[in-house]
């Protein structure tokens, strides 16, 4: 049986052409932050285990750290965290109803990512310097 309304709503599928609000995006990146700490924290209590379990497993560490590559994973952990740490503080403050306003929305998204940049930042620096 054919529905007797009318769907006349456009239909895009394209979603390069769809603008997200800032807010949608820190949301989104919220989200993605915590499925990259996820599987971060693993790597993190591997890390923190093979340290702790001797003195050669120190050393051993002490050389992987000393990689390149290991250090940027480390860092890319650790940014997660960051960023889900201080979107985390904006949602709390959003549940206790400051910022949860038209206005507020774009503004709180704004000061997490500038806070979130100097953080990531500074873990940069403190792990390569």
């Amino acid at each position: 049986m054919k529905p007797t309304t009318k769907n006349d709503r456009p239909v895009n599928l394209d979603l390069s052409t769809i603008k997200l609000p800032l807010a949608a995006i820190t949301s989104i990146s919220h989200r993605i932050s915590g499925v990259i700490m996820f599987a971060g924290i693993g790597i993190l209590l591997w890390m923190l285990e093979l340290s702790l379990s001797s003195e050669a497993g120190f050393n051993r560490l002490h050389e992987l750290l000393t990689s390149p590559l290991v250090t940027f994973v480390v860092w890319g952990v650790l940014s997660a965290l960051a960023y889900h740490l201080i979107a985390g503080v904006k949602h709390l403050l959003m549940d206790a109803g400051i910022g949860e306003t038209k206005e507020g929305a774009p503004r709180g998204a704004t000061i997490v990512i500038i806070a979130s940049l100097i953080t990531i930042l500074a873990l940069g620096v403190w792990l390569w310097v």
